[in-house]
């Protein structure tokens, strides 16, 4: 990870070194947080983060599912954020709100325990690997099943039900793949372990619904409305785990990873390999939304007021 100088932690800006939290904090032991992954790129108009304040409601949804009232409001996070990246001097950087259960009870309720709240920036470059995009990666199928609605909150993006893709994410890179896939406690596909998951088969593309026990991606909503733009169809229903193998392409989809191809699933290759015209034609296009450059998306990009290096030494 890479250090910048500046961390915004309940209202203030702190230096990185500083932003502790006590050993004891609620959240360490029993995982009560809630986070969001965002990330921010150089465009025409200047830095932009991608979907922020779509970001931030979902941060704030997580929130109100786990009975945790955050002390600032979406507007407050949203200023919190651009200032942060404003005075760390970004032009492009990842973007990572967390919301905690703090210090001062030990338990497993955690009512009484305050509520705070970090927001850090730093660069970090493509999640899956820089060749990613152009050839795919490998991807298993987990023996780990998705965490269900049943037990806790699929809609939710809270810490501690990541050990859920932690353990598949784990199996898989000692397996040697780059990512796993996981499928919903019927046996469906449901999403890889950090992103969702879509096929193309016969020019059209299908992706998990939300009863498969799916995040609900702002990345797959994003790429939803891009293939419709484009005339694809493009259907949310049940995918059996046949179905990838049978598939023409099948790529991911997610903040971190953003849009790249699977080639190979369970060492049987995906279509022809590598990444396929539609997944290619979407990942362009995509990357031109998050660039700035298709401007009939220009509404998701939440500009950034940044000062140069330069004009910041004078």
């Amino acid at each position: 990870m890479e250090q910048v100088d500046l961390i915004w932690h309940n209202g203030e800006l702190v230096a990185w070194e500083d932003a502790k939290v006590h050993v004891l904090s609620h959240g360490l032991h029993y995982g009560t947080s809630v986070f969001e992954g965002e990330r921010a790129y150089e465009t025409p108009r200047g830095p932009a983060i991608f979907r922020h304040r779509d970001h931030l409601a979902r941060l704030l949804q997580s929130a109100q599912l786990y009975y945790m009232p955050l002390p600032y409001t979406l507007e407050e996070l949203r200023t919190a954020t651009h200032e942060l990246i404003a005075a760390n001097g970004l032009r492009e950087c990842y973007v990572r709100p967390l919301a905690y259960r703090g210090y001062g009870q030990m338990g497993i309720n955690p009512l009484d325990c305050e509520v705070s709240v970090s927001i850090a920036v730093w660069p970090w470059g493509a999640y899956l690997g820089d060749a990613a995009k152009k050839q795919g990666v490998r991807g298993k199928i987990s023996s780990w099943r998705r965490i269900t609605g049943e037990s806790l909150i699929p809609h939710a993006k809270a810490g501690g039900q990541y050990l859920n893709s932690v353990l598949a994410k784990i199996e898989s890179v000692k397996a040697g793949y780059e990512e796993a896939i996981l499928l919903d406690s019927r046996g469906f596909v449901c999403e890889g372990s950090g992103e969702n998951i879509f096929i193309v088969r016969d020019g059209e593309i299908v992706t998990p619904p939300q009863t498969a026990s799916i995040l609900d991606g702002i990345s797959r909503k994003s790429v939803m409305t891009i293939a419709r733009d484009l005339g694809y169809v493009v259907i949310e229903r049940d995918l059996t785990r046949s179905e990838l193998m049978l598939a023409d392409e099948v790529f991911v989809t997610g903040t971190a990873a953003e849009l790249v191809a699977l080639c190979e699933i369970d060492d049987q290759k995906i279509g022809q390999g590598g990444t396929g015209p539609i997944t290619a034609e979407l990942q362009r296009v995509f990357e031109g939304a998050l660039r700035g450059t298709e401007p009939r998306y220009a509404d998701w990009l939440d500009v950034v007021e940044v000062p140069s290096r330069a004009s910041a030494a004078t």
